[in-house]
C-alpha cells in the first residue's frame, strides 16, 4: 500500500497557507451581508477601481424621422483600497494536540477577525492622507443624517423614502443592540402594552418595515444604519489561515495565523441614512 505523505501528494493537499471563501469563514460579516463586492487585491497600494457612465440625462423621445441627439454621459469612477486584518497565536505543540485545541483557537481566530471586520466596516476611522489604508468605516464616509427616532416610526420611513427618492432601494438595516431594544419597546398608543414592532410575548421578527435588521455590537451606541447595499461598493478576498511549526521553533511551539483583506466606499451617501434612537 502506498503511503499518503507531503512528498507524493498534490501540493493542494499540504498547503503553507490555505485560503477559504470568506463567505464560508465569515458569513456574518457585515461587509458580506450589507455591501457589493466589486471585486479584489492583495495589498495596501492596489485598488480596486469601478468605473460609472451615466446616461440618465440623455434620454429623450425623439420624432419619427428625426435625428437622434449624440449623447455626452457624466464618466466617473469609484476607487476602493482594502486594509488586512490579522491574527497571530503562539500555542506549544502539546497544547496543539491536545484534545480539542486545534479546533477551539480556529473559532477564537475566526471571532476575532469577524469582530474587527465588523467594526471596521462601520466606524473606522478616515485614514489621514497621503495613507490611503484602512479604508474609512460608513459611519466616517458622510451618510445622510436622518434624524432621531423618539416614539414612533417616522423618521425611518422616512429615511426609507430618502434612498428611494436617489433612486436606491432600502435592503438592510444594521442596528445597535440598544437600539434595537429601544425600538422593540415603542407601544402602538399610549398606555397600552402592545408592542409596535409586533404583539404577544413572542420575540419580533427583526425586520422594520420589511427590511431585515442586522443587530451588530460594532455600531455605535444608539444609532442605526439604514442601507442601499448597492450604494456600498466592497472589496474582499479570502481569510487566509496557516499554521507555521518554524517560527517558534527552539520553544516547540506552533505559530497559528489568520488574515483578512478588505475595504469598503460609499458611492452615494443619500443611499445610506443615519438615524439615531432615542434611549430611554
Amino acid at each position: 500500500m502506498t503511503a499518503v505523505k507531503t512528498s507524493t501528494t498534490p501540493e493542494g493537499m499540504h498547503l503553507d497557507v490555505k485560503g477559504f471563501p470568506a463567505a464560508e469563514i465569515l458569513p456574518e460579516a457585515l461587509i458580506i451581508t450589507s455591501s457589493t463586492k466589486a471585486g479584489f487585491v492583495d495589498g495596501d497600494e492596489p485598488a480596486v477601481r469601478v468605473p460609472f457612465v451615466d446616461f440618465d440625462d440623455d434620454a429623450a423621445f425623439v420624432p419619427e424621422g428625426a435625428a437622434i441627439t449624440e449623447a455626452d454621459p457624466d464618466m466617473s469612477e469609484v476607487v476602493v483600497n482594502t486594509g488586512k486584518v490579522a491574527v497571530l497565536a503562539r500555542v506549544s505543540r502539546e497544547q496543539w494536540e491536545t484534545g480539542d485545541a486545534a479546533d477551539i483557537l480556529s473559532s477564537s481566530v475566526q471571532r476575532a477577525l469577524l469582530r474587527k471586520a465588523n467594526g471596521a466596516f462601520l466606524a473606522q476611522p478616515a485614514p489621514v492622507a497621503p495613507a490611503v489604508t484602512p479604508p474609512a468605516g460608513l459611519l466616517n464616509l458622510a451618510p445622510t443624517d436622518g434624524g432621531a427616532i423618539a416614539a414612533d416610526l417616522d423618521e425611518l420611513a422616512d429615511a426609507v423614502a430618502t434612498i428611494e427618492g436617489a433612486n436606491g432601494a432600502a435592503t438592510n438595516i444594521i442596528a445597535a443592540p440598544d437600539a434595537w431594544a429601544a425600538l422593540s419597546k415603542l407601544k402602538t398608543q399610549t398606555g397600552s402594552n402592545a408592542s409596535l414592532l409586533g404583539a404577544g410575548t413572542d420575540a419580533a421578527t427583526r425586520q422594520l418595515l420589511g427590511i431585515p435588521v442586522k443587530v451588530s455590537n460594532a455600531m455605535p451606541s444608539g444609532d442605526l444604519l439604514v442601507i442601499d447595499k448597492t450604494a456600498v461598493l466592497s472589496a474582499y478576498g479570502e481569510v487566509k489561515l496557516a499554521l507555521s511549526e518554524h517560527a517558534f521553533f527552539a520553544s516547540d511551539s506552533l505559530g497559528v495565523r489568520a488574515t483578512f483583506r478588505f475595504g469598503q466606499k460609499l458611492v452615494d451617501p443619500a443611499r445610506v441614512v443615519k438615524v439615531a434612537v432615542t434611549l430611554a
